[in-house]
This record gives C-alpha cells, sequence and structure tokens, in this order.
C-alpha cells in the first residue's frame, strides 16, 4: 500500500457549503486521492489536554458555531466510529503521551464541514484527535508520532484556516473582495516557506512571518498545520488559494 497523503486544509464555517467553487475545489481534491481507510483529524476546535479521541461511536455532531440559519443546524454527517484507529493511535502513544477518551464527543465543524464535500457518502471511519497544546513543536512531535498510520491507509487532516482573523473579516467585500495585505502577506510567506520545506520558520511563525500576529490574534487555525508537518516528509503543495472574506483559504497536500 503506497503510503496516503498528509493534508492541512482550509475548512471555512458552515456557509462553506453554500460556496460553490470551494465545495467543488474540495470534491475534485478527495476524487485525487487513493480512498482512506480511515481519516484521523485534528481540527482548530477542539484544544483538549491531556489528548482526547472523540467519535470512536456514531454520535451526533458538535454545532459549535452561533448565529446561522437553521439548516446548517440540520447537517448530519454519521460517519462510521474508528475504534480500531483508536487504538493504533493508543498505542503509538502510549510511552510518551497520555491518551483520554470522550467517545460521546461528536466531530466538531472543522472536521465534518469539508468531509460533508470530500467523501459525501460518510462510508469512511473518521476519528477526531484533540489538540493537547498550542506549543508549534509539541503539535510537530505530535505528528511525527502518529506518521506511521500513513503505512495503513490513514488519512491525517490537520484542519484550521490559513490565515484567521474573524474581528477582521471584510464580509460586506463578499467571497471576491480584494484582501486586506495583513492576509496576503502572511499568506505569500507561507506559501514560500513551504515550498522551501523551511519547517523551522514554519514552526517560529510568530516571530518570523510578516503580520503574524494580525493573521493569527490566538494560533488554533493554524496549529493543525504542525501536526501535519511532523507527519509529512515532503515539502507541500498548494492545492486551493485565494481568499474567502479577507482570510487566506490556502490548503496543502504533502506525500
Amino acid at each position: 500500500m503506497a503510503r496516503t497523503p498528509v493534508l492541512y486544509l482550509s475548512h471555512g464555517a458552515p456557509p462553506l457549503a453554500d460556496d460553490t467553487r470551494w465545495t467543488r475545489q474540495l470534491a475534485g481534491w478527495s476524487a485525487d486521492l487513493p480512498k482512506p481507510q480511515a481519516i484521523l483529524v485534528v481540527s482548530a476546535h477542539w484544544e483538549e489536554a491531556p489528548l482526547t479521541l472523540g467519535a470512536t461511536e456514531t454520535v451526533p455532531l458538535v454545532y459549535d458555531f452561533w448565529g446561522f440559519p437553521d439548516r446548517f443546524y440540520q447537517v448530519k454527517y454519521a460517519a462510521p466510529g474508528a475504534p480500531e484507529l483508536a487504538a493504533k493511535v493508543r498505542k503509538l502513544l502510549h510511552s510518551t503521551t497520555p491518551v483520554h477518551d470522550a467517545p460521546d464527543r461528536g466531530l466538531d465543524h472543522g472536521a465534518y464541514v469539508p468531509l460533508v464535500e470530500m467523501y459525501p457518502g460518510a462510508d469512511i471511519p473518521v476519528l477526531q484527535v484533540s489538540m493537547p497544546s498550542l506549543d508549534p513543536q509539541v503539535l510537530f512531535d505530535l505528528g511525527r508520532k502518529l506518521a506511521p498510520l500513513r503505512d495503513e491507509g490513514v488519512l491525517i487532516i490537520g484542519s484550521g484556516f490559513f490565515t484567521h482573523n474573524l474581528s477582521a473579516m471584510r464580509e460586506t467585500d463578499g467571497t471576491d473582495g480584494t484582501p486586506p495585505q495583513w492576509s496576503t502577506e502572511f499568506d505569500h510567506w507561507g506559501d514560500e516557506v513551504i515550498n522551501q520545506g523551511d519547517v523551522d520558520a514554519l514552526l517560529d511563525f510568530q516571530h518570523k512571518a510578516p503580520a503574524a500576529a494580525v493573521a493569527h490574534p490566538r494560533i488554533e487555525h493554524f496549529a493543525p498545520l504542525f501536526v501535519t508537518l511532523g507527519a509529512s516528509e515532503t515539502t507541500g503543495r498548494t492545492v486551493i488559494d485565494g481568499f474567502w472574506h479577507g482570510l487566506a483559504k490556502r490548503s496543502l497536500e504533502f506525500s
């Protein structure tokens, strides 16, 4: 079995489903990937220490957002639970990382919103793993420990947003408006250092990247990238780029 790629994707808010260009991009991306045996998701929307495993059974989704039309709270994604994958994660981490279980904790929107578009059949087991820290090195090391799962057909996804400052979103500009300079500068820097394979610069992005404090006032949406980097072996390639209400939606695949 060929090694499964590793992804970092900008997952969008629930209205992603209304952006037909973006949904086509996600669907086309997954069509080009080998169908995974299981999916492991690290989402910006679940920070919990010690590291915790959720959705080991099929349980209701977590609608962790407010103020949207009712239809966004009616979305279902009854993917199979992933107890076998959970057991493999425990085995990989048991000697270095405490692991807790939250079997009743369903997939949050950082996981299910893109998966609805990428794997609409909901026929692949999905396991969500919490971020036990926002420390880039801790998350990078976590990705390294999880990397052997790739040899067993597991698709590892870090789900965040390449720039994420909701207070500076330009909703009035629509999805095709001119993005603000802080967002384009950070996005351009990130693209360059990823193409160069400069992992050290990425891990130290808060000091190295232009406009880092504005692009990520809090780093939880960039943090899943560090898990992706740790689980990968090569420089990434951009699959989706551009902006959404001024936020960079760059999404990457690592072989």
